[in-house]
């Protein structure tokens, strides 16, 4: 009898040594919408490899792109949930949570990627990564994509061009009120679903990085393209509190390095792309590219710098004069 017990003790031992061994690691679900080979999707996948190298059997990162768990209008609410742990949606779907997240919807608010750099590593731009606080958000860094140019199904050379068309746009109100300025229609439709609208011409344009545009294909639905540098399309790497807290410290810490190591090579490669999709796409002579002369250009800042106006009570005029003083 004292021998069946010391056995059975000893099972039991072993089965809790087990156990512990084997412990099942933390995983975070990182969750995006575009391709695999497109900035997010190259940053998300070298924080999963970073991870992997790293945090073997403690953190393991599980990346779902192309919206194959949620799109970008639903991913924060999932997040709040614990249904996904990791997101980067762009600065646009923030506007929920903060209007201050606004500007970066402002057009012609930035010169160059440089100047939305300059302003994001400042004081003021770290700032707003925390803007999301009060709603259970955590702000981890920003994600570059690049500035935004037209496409269209005819050519948009000055604003009355755009007269009476049909824009896609993320949900945004300063978005909405941009394509309203120069009398156009926007129309609020998931990232999915912008080649098949396209496709189908239920749409007549949309606005996007060139490496959305190439990407995506819609550089081949779509006969014109303006270089406009409107508009900035950035992202913020974003996780819950709830799930950022119950982080271990020690974990925490590594994870956040590999986060921002992960970052750093999505903007490189961010920058690499916009030139190199750019030149694919003229090189496919599927869709023309427009330069815009500097009068041309002129007409659309004119046209859209109002909005700035509409929406400076919401966003903060400091705020918007920090920005726009990146650009020096």
């Amino acid at each position: 009898m004292k021998l069946r017990f010391l056995t059975a003790a000893a099972a039991l031992s072993a089965l809790v040594l087990a156990g512990t061994a084997v412990a099942d690691p933390i995983v975070i679900k990182f969750s995006h919408v575009v391709a695999e080979n497109t900035p997010k999707g190259q940053m998300a996948n070298k924080f999963r490899d970073l991870i992997a190298e790293r945090l073997a059997g403690k953190v393991e990162v599980k990346v779902f792109p192309n919206s194959q768990l949620f799109g970008d209008n639903k991913v924060l609410e999932a997040m709040l949930l614990g249904d996904v742990q990791m997101a980067a949606p762009s600065l646009s779907k923030f506007s929920r949570y903060t209007d201050s997240l606004q500007l970066f919807d402002l057009p012609f608010l930035f010169r160059d990627m440089a100047a939305v750099d300059r302003f994001q590593q400042s004081a003021a731009g770290q700032k707003m990564l925390s803007s999301i606080n009060k709603k259970g958000l955590v702000g981890l860094g920003y994600l570059h994509n690049g500035m935004k140019q037209l496409s269209a199904s005819s050519p948009l050379r000055v604003p009355a061009d755009a007269k009476n068309m049909k824009f896609r746009i993320m949900t945004s109100d300063v978005l909405a009120a941009q394509f309203e300025a120069v009398d156009a229609t926007p129309l609020k439709k998931p990232f999915s679903e912008v080649f098949t609208l396209l496709q189908t011409k239920a749409i007549d344009g949309q606005e996007n990085t060139w490496s959305n545009i190439y990407s995506k294909k819609f550089f081949e639905v779509q006969p014109y393209i303006t270089e406009s540098n409107h508009g900035l399309l950035d992202y913020m790497v974003v996780t819950s509190a709830e799930f950022w807290m119950d982080l271990p410290d020690d974990l925490k810490g590594e994870v956040k390095k590999a986060l921002d190591e992960a970052i750093a090579f999505g903007n490189k490669v961010a920058e690499d792309k916009s030139v190199a999709d750019k030149q694919k796409i003229i090189d496919s002579k599927r869709s023309e590219v427009i330069s815009l002369s500097p009068a041309e250009r002129a007409q659309w800042v004119e046209v859209m710098k109002p909005v700035w106006k509409k929406f400076e009570d919401q966003i903060g005029k400091d705020l918007i004069d920090a920005a726009y003083n990146s650009n020096n």
